[in-house]
């Protein structure tokens, strides 16, 4: 059993320490017997249903329009400690809508949101390009008036999360109010649109349902945009500012996965007549990875907390708790492959999964790399603010 004595910290109100307590309970019941390894997109399809007769997706499409980001943290490292797609149904059902949840209209939020809810329709978020990935302002998809009150999208996106299952898009474009980020707006795209295809089902070291979408003359109601002309580089920002952080929340969960099953290991395999838990080298790499845990919550439920509290935006918080927490939790998982020997990079053990499972985390919704110019960015305009 995974370390839950961080729910006592005071990030956390009783609501929070009782629904991670039931979503505890109903993963261990059944996340297992849904997920199939060998079939990501079946997997998907049947923790989606679950989920959804379950409940669990209010809390990522809420109605009354406000994220508990404590809530989707806590549900994101709960589902994710006990399997990788699991984590990944439930986020993409709200990376894959929140735009429509923080910019759509109430028509907006009625034709889609229900379905998300109950687990009936499957979401999807379609940011990424074959040349645009962290910097949006660079997306090419172009979104132009086709006469009866329609707009017509062109283009591609790649990396697209639920990509080859989703029942709807929210798909960023180039509507040209302005140059650069500036010129970007946000559509609302059934996936059954004429036009819109997927061109290619991409595999990756974990498996999950990633899809390069082509969009040949979509055409779609101007009603359909989210916000308004040129808003969409700020719904997406905002978007991320909520779902950012949550990816640091389900590389926690790995991380803790991967320390609960070293400690197993450690204290029941022996070496040179003792346990292999009684070796100072093991202790401190033990050590190590529960420093590095206890540090991404802090830094995770920091970010979760402020943004609850009322802050408006958190992108510096949300960059440091995403980077920080992905980031030790690649080491922590590496140290469990090393300390089960043979056994951690056998296919399909637990270590050899979670070693699969960490790497995209890394890089999707920003590379450690963006993240840490995100960071030097909020840190340089804040400085520049402070003397102006």
């Amino acid at each position: 059993m995974a370390d839950r004595s961080f729910l006592d910290w005071p990030f956390f109100e009783d609501r929070h320490r009782e629904l991670a307590a039931r979503a505890e309970a109903w993963a261990q019941a059944n996340v297992p017997g849904l997920v199939d390894h060998h079939d990501a997109d079946g997997s998907c399809h049947r923790l989606v249903a679950a989920m959804g007769e379950a409940g669990w997706f209010v809390h990522s499409a809420p109605e009354d329009g406000r994220f508990d980001v404590r809530t989707l943290c806590l549900l994101r490292e709960t589902f994710g400690r006990v399997d990788a797609l699991a984590d990944f149904a439930f986020a993409m059902q709200g990376l894959g809508t929140g735009a429509i949840t923080l910019a759509g209209t109430p028509e907006q939020r009625d034709a889609v949101l229900p379905g998300v809810r109950a687990g009936t329709t499957i979401a999807a978020f379609a940011l990424t390009e074959p040349e645009a990935g962290s910097d949006v302002a660079q997306l090419a998809m172009t979104a132009t008036p086709a006469g009866n009150d329609e707009i017509a999208l062109n283009g591609e996106k790649t990396w697209i999360s639920n990509g080859t299952i989703a029942g709807h898009y929210v798909v960023f474009a180039r509507s040209g109010e302005a140059p650069g980020a500036r010129g970007l707006s946000a559509y609302c795209v059934p996936a059954d649109t004429p036009g819109l295809t997927v061109a290619e089902k991409l595999e990756t070291v974990a498996p999950h349902p990633l899809a390069r979408l082509r969009f040949d003359d979509v055409r779609i109601p101007a009603s359909a945009r989210l916000g308004k002309g040129g808003e969409g580089f700020k719904i997406a920002m905002a978007t991320l500012d909520v779902f950012r952080t949550t990816v640091g929340a389900a590389a926690l969960g790995f991380a803790r996965r991967a320390l609960d099953v070293t400690l197993d290991r450690t204290r029941t395999r022996r070496l040179f007549g003792a346990p292999l838990a009684d070796m100072q080298l093991t202790q401190t790499a033990l050590a190590e990875m529960a420093t590095g845990i206890d540090t991404s919550a802090l830094m995770i439920y920091r970010a979760a907390w402020t943004r609850d509290a009322g802050a408006p935006r958190i992108t510096r918080e949300a960059a440091m708790a995403k980077m920080v927490a992905t980031e030790a939790a690649q080491k922590v998982i590496d140290q469990a492959v090393q300390l089960h020997g043979g056994e951690g990079v056998r296919a399909g053990s637990v270590p050899e999964t979670l070693y699969r499972d960490i790497r995209a985390l890394r890089i999707y919704e920003g590379a450690t790399e963006v993240q840490k110019l995100i960071i030097a960015r909020q840190l340089l305009a804040e400085a520049e603010k402070a003397t102006a």
